[in-house]
């Protein structure tokens, strides 16, 4: 049975799968984000996405809890003005960035890593690894609608737009501000199960392979 490790601790990824029904389960890794940067220099936001995509997945993938499975990382960094907005944990930066984003639109970037740490000689008729690593970027323009200071600030008070890349959600309380989405809203989420499908084919899996059972 092939197994699919998510290497992520972002409720909505691991709750869009299993409502996708794919049978996974969850190992987070202990990346620096902060580090991984500083190493690698400034990029742009969909670089950026894709390399601690990239990083999560292969210090999962390097776990032996990981041995025999397909590990999948996912970073999500929305771009805005040109500038790279992850997490803002505070509410007074959450509520800079959702005043300038009122009525504008910007960009999320959904970096995807998958890892096909499966023994690619096995003795046991499973099937053969891959030894694939691999990754890709799921893109989705998100036009706001107008917000007022007031919805803003009891938009922050929920706590929900603190630990959210760009500050806001399409599949929580933050839905009610977006106007329209053009690209995979998937992707908006944290994690596009289409392009998923394709990293997985590309390491020799059918994604119905990880559907779980009726």
């Amino acid at each position: 049975m092939v197994r699919l490790i998510l290497a992520s601790q972002s409720p909505a990824r691991t709750k869009l799968l299993a409502e996708a029904g794919i049978r996974h389960t969850v190992l987070v890794s202990d990346v620096d984000e902060d580090a991984v940067q500083a190493r690698y220099g400034v990029t742009d936001p969909h670089d950026t996405a894709l390399l601690l995509a990239r990083a999560k997945a292969e210090a999962v993938a390097a776990l032996p809890e990981a041995e025999g499975a397909l590990v999948l990382g996912c970073d999500s960094v929305f771009e805005f003005d040109g500038e790279a907005h992850g997490k803002p944990y505070t509410a007074a930066v959450a509520r800079e960035r959702m005043l300038r984003m009122s009525g504008n639109a910007g960009v999320l970037h959904t970096g995807h890593w998958l890892v096909d740490c499966r023994d690619t000689d096995p003795d046991d008729g499973a099937a053969p690894g891959t030894g694939a690593t691999l990754g890709t970027v799921a893109s989705a323009e998100v036009s706001f609608l107008d917000m007022d200071a007031a919805e803003i600030d009891a938009y922050i008070a929920t706590g929900e737009p603190l630990h959210c890349a760009g500050s806001f959600t399409i599949d929580g309380l933050g839905g009610a501000f977006i106007r329209k989405v053009d690209g995979d809203p998937h992707a908006v989420v944290g994690l596009s199960v289409s392009t998923l499908r394709g990293l997985l084919a590309q390491a020799q899996v059918r994604i119905t392979e990880l559907w779980q059972p009726a």
